[in-house]
């Protein structure tokens, strides 16, 4: 298997870190897995490095403070690109995703650059999420599949494997969004940039332990710059048409489209 890092961003995660550490060791033995925290005041950084102490495999990312989702998974990019490791992962430290899913996603991660762990398509389901969050999030995919023309179902999702090479060629240092809207601003650019991208369904279960990080803030940050982003997108569209008089090009003809991976089981 090539050398895989799974990246875990934490704050405040102490109560889930060591089992969910275990559940990716189970899953898949020969990952490594990099703890990024941003100095919990929980004491999860200690925790991760009593965690390193005792298998070689774990390693532990110490930042100064809180800076964000995007930064904690750019830096841990970084770290992971700089050692020579062909896939990274990114994965939520609150038990939502299951580790159990990995083997799958990494075997899709040999013939695609992005495989996207997706909620929405066939397969895919939501465990113990009230209906306002489903709605939030439905409503979020399809105002960017409208907006930037992208067949993807589940662009803000958090658990993804990215072969280390094509993330390198996507420019992370002009990445500029910090919350959950990191995610939707790598799908974007990864289909901008050409690459293979596939959607592997995936069960999300709400975290039982802890508290969500999610609020009204990154829903307005997500929502501000996908509509930059979409605004930019049209205005692009239409200089081409008035420098080449060529047809003005409809939203649907300049999709962006996925692939989807057959639901497990089936």
């Amino acid at each position: 298997m090539p050398r895989t890092l799974v990246i875990i961003p934490t704050y405040d995660e102490a109560e889930n870190l060591d089992w969910i550490v275990g559940r990716v060791r189970a899953a898949t033995p020969d990952s490594h897995v990099l703890v990024v925290d941003d100095a919990s005041p929980d004491g999860t950084g200690d925790l991760a490095d009593a965690i390193a102490a005792r298998d070689g495999n774990v390693h532990v990312l110490h930042r100064t403070g809180k800076e964000g989702l995007g930064r904690a998974y750019l830096a841990g990019f970084a770290w992971g690109i700089e050692r020579g490791y062909e896939l990274l992962v990114e994965m939520d430290a609150d038990g939502s995703h299951h580790p159990e899913a990995l083997p799958e996603m990494l075997e899709l991660a040999a013939t695609n650059d992005l495989v996207l762990g997706s909620r929405w398509v066939a397969g895919g389901r939501v465990e113990n999420w009230p209906l306002r969050r489903k709605i939030l999030s439905r409503g979020g995919n399809l105002y960017a599949r409208l907006a930037l023309g992208i067949d993807v179902k589940d662009a803000t999702g958090g658990f993804r494997v990215y072969r280390a090479p094509a993330l390198a060629g996507l420019d992370l240092d002009g990445v500029e969004s910090h919350g959950y809207c990191f995610q939707l601003d790598l799908v974007w650019r990864a289909l901008q940039a050409g690459l293979d991208v596939v959607e592997a369904p995936i069960t999300f279960t709400e975290r039982v332990n802890g508290v969500s990080k999610m609020g009204s803030d990154i829903v307005t940050e997500s929502l501000i710059k996908v509509t930059e982003w979409g605004v930019k997108r049209r205005a692009l569209a239409v200089r081409e048409f008035v420098l080449h008089r060529r047809r003005l090009p409809s939203v649907r003809a300049h999709s962006y489209v996925v692939r989807r991976a057959t639901p497990l089981g089936t």
